[in-house]
């Protein structure tokens, strides 16, 4: 056995890049984009791809090089996913909903070579690289050209509008005038290594400064099959793009829908009028989506909706949804897939994998059951809830609760130039998420909080996730979110943050915090109720639609709150309080 080795016959370097040249063979004539107007076939995206390969190399591209994109959910977008790999570079998109200073930020840290920039982002653009220019300015200053590797500006190429051209210039060359430059016959780089790097992904920054992530060739090959495999994706999807593909790299769909030969629907904005619209004209049947747009599918106004006959499967995550959010969901026909991810797992790292017999169970288990988390895509080799400061699995009680734990191939490589920050991300074999969560006895995990969101009272860990469930459950409130608030007896209580819906005649005032508490009373323990509830007309959140609790913790230590000496109400089996991290 041990004569037996790899060979170019037996041994090929993993990476999503087959997808799209599998597709142009086999699936040549099968549309493969959909925007407005324009439509092209899997053979026409690969042509378009190969000739922007070759025009980068033209521009001096050399391997490992970042290319950074500032765009919406465009066909450019899509074909730069295989394009700009195919050239050798790393991909990195940049989140469209950034100020300039974080895109200013993102593109000094990765030294980004190209910068691509769609029309409608001219503006944003034109602020960062000014700020850019300022930073490269005093660098240059401050020390020797030499030793400042932020002093170069990168090469700024606009993206016109493919089904109806703006003329909108800010550099020389413009995306379709390199489409039309390249060479259609030209032969991708080939990737010698499957553990080079195909992208550049930074994290929201939900907890602290956005970190550059980097995925290989090979994690985003394995997370790509794991997730198609997991969600049951068959062949010939429409896939609507109501998913940022900034987000994760779509969560790895820009590249799944290549290996089943799909469609792809790209969505320039996601409003409720352009989502039914795109559904109903051309038979959507996947999307991916945050629990934020299940409210804009949800209040859509008449005027905005159409009517589908057949079910949109639909994968989330991002946040918990709370179970009623799900049920209201499932009643326009949307069969919603529950999965929990982040950026360093390239994407959704669990599904809540549903099980035959819980078809017989009342609506509203159903729904519960969809809130879980779920269990481990086919990337992963292992994913635990562990104390961690013994590093022991918890008990599958569903009430025990520790750390969320990872390891796999679907794993990030690291943090660009962060070493240190790598190191404390992997510990003891483990990718660290961050989490609190739980297991239950079938094996299926569920998320209860970040590490830093859990309400510590009196001894007892309350669960903020658990409560906004139970407050999205009231008719009125649209946006919920809890955060500790500090108490001069249990140390911390429980303050909600609620955004809610107008009444009939257009009028939010008449929702008091009596009114909250009292329906929280009726549906929690007595020490989980929160002490004080605040209506603000919108949550705070991040670029990509997380509440950012940062921002309510500050406000909630503010509030001041009478001892009243009450005495919190136990949980059966108490568990120790977890430590801040």
């Amino acid at each position: 056995m041990d004569q037996l080795g790899k060979c170019e016959a037996n041994y090929v370097a993993l990476t999503p890049l087959t997808f799209l040249k599998r597709a142009s063979s086999v699936y040549a004539n099968r549309t493969s984009i959909i925007y407005e107007n324009t439509r092209f076939t899997w053979r026409q995206t690969y042509e378009r791809c190969c000739r922007l390969a070759s025009s980068l190399l033209s521009l001096n591209i050399l391997k490992n090089d970042v290319i950074s994109v500032l765009a919406p959910n465009i066909p450019a977008m899509y074909e730069m996913h295989f394009a700009v790999p195919m050239a050798g570079a790393v991909l990195n998109t940049i989140n469209t909903r950034l100020d300039a200073k974080n895109v200013a930020t993102i593109l000094r840290h990765s030294e980004a070579k190209v910068f691509f920039v769609d029309y409608q982002y001219v503006p944003l653009a034109r602020e960062a690289l000014r700020l850019l220019m300022v930073d490269s300015q005093q660098n240059q200053t401050s020390q020797s050209p030499s030793a400042a590797p932020e002093s170069f500006i990168p090469l700024v190429i606009v993206i016109d509008d493919v089904d109806s051209p703006k003329g909108v210039r800010l550099g020389e060359l413009e995306y379709e005038q390199l489409i039309h430059m390249g060479n259609p016959r030209f032969v991708p780089t080939e990737i010698q290594d499957e553990w080079d790097p195909i992208s550049l992904n930074y994290t929201s920054g939900t907890t602290s400064e956005p970190k550059g992530v980097v995925y290989s060739h090979r994690g985003a090959y394995l997370s790509t099959l794991s997730l198609i495999l997991g969600w049951e994706m068959g062949s010939e999807p429409v896939y609507l793009w109501s998913l940022p593909m900034f987000h994760c790299n779509g969560w790895t769909f820009t590249w799944g829908v290549a290996a089943r030969g799909g469609t792809n629907v790209c969505l320039r904005n996601t409003t409720a009028y352009d989502m039914y619209r795109n559904i109903a004209s051309h038979k959507v049947t996947h999307m991916c989506c945050a629990p934020i747009v299940f409210n804009i599918l949800i209040d859509a106004k008449p005027h905005e909706r159409r009517e589908f006959t057949s079910t949109v499967q639909v994968l989330t995550g991002g946040a918990p949804p709370p179970a009623s959010l799900l049920e209201k969901m499932e009643l326009l026909r949307f069969h919603v897939t529950h999965g929990y991810g982040l950026t360093e797992a390239t994407g959704p790292a669990l599904v809540c994998e549903w099980q035959a017999k819980w078809n017989n169970l009342p609506r509203e288990s159903q729904a519960k059951l969809k809130a879980r988390q779920g269990i481990s895509v086919l990337t992963l080799a292992d994913v635990d809830v562990k104390n961690m400061k013994t590093m022991t699995s918890v008990p599958h009680d569903g009430k025990t609760m520790g750390e969320i734990v990872l390891r796999g191939s679907s794993i990030m490589k690291g943090y660009l130039k962060d070493p240190e920050t790598t190191s404390k991300a992997f510990k003891n074999g483990w990718f660290i998420t961050g989490d609190v969560g739980v297991i239950h006895p079938d094996g299926y995990l569920e998320i209860k909080d970040r590490s830093k969101d859990i309400i510590i009272s009196g001894g007892e860990n309350i669960s903020s996730v658990e409560l906004e469930s139970v407050l999205y459950r009231h008719p009125r409130v649209l946006e919920a979110a809890v955060v500790a608030m500090p108490h001069p007896r249990w140390g911390e209580s429980p303050c909600a943050f609620l955004a809610v819906r107008e009444n009939e005649v257009g009028r939010k005032d008449d929702v008091k915090e009596a009114d909250i508490i009292a329906f929280c009373r009726k549906n929690l323990p007595h020490f989980m109720v929160p002490k004080k509830v605040e209506f603000l007309p919108e949550l705070p959140k991040t670029s990509t639609g997380k509440i950012q609790k940062f921002q309510l913790r500050a406000l909630a230590k503010a509030f001041q709150i009478t001892d009243t000496k009450e005495v919190p109400q136990h949980h059966e089996n108490q568990v120790l309080a977890l430590p801040r991290l």
